[in-house]
């Protein structure tokens, strides 16, 4: 994202925020007078804004994706806590969303920590007003991407588990595990010295050029699922969560910026061409003989 356009962009993160913040407090216990679902929202931004100060001074983009787990930690476990009506429904989205965030986070640190450096962040964390957006938007894709879940876990409702939370916890097994194995298969790759310039066609990374991605499409989808029968009214602008997931990942930061890199590298490689002919974008499908 250019720097040209970091003031809209933050203005937008903030909007956006408050917008689905009032739509998912409609039906949520309230805590001190406040709704508990607004007041989860605000964890995500506040915990953002304030290692974006000490990361902006040292320079450092290390604590980026595990300020983001932190905060989905934070807003499930104040969620929960201060929500009496809590019921099985929102122990599973809770245990869920921590048990991911816990994953993810610590895997991206470690990677972060190894490579001892994030190229996505190389000129935009010197630029202050630039950097600032990219914690915002961090703030907004956290609260976002669990608002779904958030709004059953503060919700006023309760209901006995279905078929819905059902299917919703095997899809969330299913892409949890692909997000894993995926993950796996290119970090063991990339240690192998012979293959350090080299892009990976192996594994589920045959099947699909960003496994990983449509894991985490496909495990949030379930989590949505997992909510909705307790979600009603304005609430159910919530049902975005995915939506939301599938065009960050396919339209904005993910696909978009490590396919333009990609590009870069071994856009004119006979073997990278007949990969990308050869094998799906995203959804798992047995690739093209």
């Amino acid at each position: 994202m250019s720097k040209k356009i970091t003031i809209p962009a933050i203005l937008a993160s903030l909007i956006i925020g408050y917008l689905m913040a009032l739509a998912g407090s409609q039906g949520s216990v309230e805590f001190n007078g406040w709704p508990l679902f607004a007041v989860c929202a605000s964890i995500s931004f506040l915990l953002h804004w304030l290692i974006f100060i000490p990361s902006y001074g040292f320079q450092t983009e290390h604590y980026f994706d595990l300020t983001g787990s932190i905060s989905y930690l934070a807003a499930v476990t104040i969620g929960f806590t201060l929500n009496p009506s809590s019921d099985p429904r929102d122990l599973i989205i809770g245990l869920l969303i921590v048990v991911w965030a816990m994953r993810l986070g610590t895997f991206l640190f470690m990677r972060v920590k190894i490579d001892g450096k994030d190229k996505r962040f190389t000129v935009m964390k010197t630029e202050f007003v630039w950097y600032l957006m990219t914690w915002t938007i961090g703030g907004l894709w956290v609260f976002i991407t669990m608002a779904a879940g958030l709004a059953a876990i503060t919700s006023n409702e309760t209901t006995a588990l279905s078929w819905p939370a059902f299917i919703g916890i095997a899809l969330w097994v299913f892409g949890f595990m692909i997000e894993i194995i995926a993950d796996k298969q290119k970090r063991d790759f990339k240690k192998d010295a012979n293959k350090k310039h080299a892009f990976i066609t192996t594994g589920l990374w045959a099947w699909s050029r960003h496994p990983n991605y449509f894991g985490e499409i496909v495990l949030w989808i379930g989590v949505t699922l997992i909510a909705l029968p307790v979600l009603s009214g304005w609430q159910l602008a919530t049902l975005l969560s995915p939506v939301f997931v599938y065009v960050l990942l396919t339209r904005i930061s993910g696909i978009p910026m490590l396919e333009n890199r990609a590009q870069k590298k071994w856009g004119s490689d006979p073997d990278y061409i007949a990969y990308l002919e050869r094998t799906p974008k995203l959804i798992l499908k047995k690739p093209k003989a």
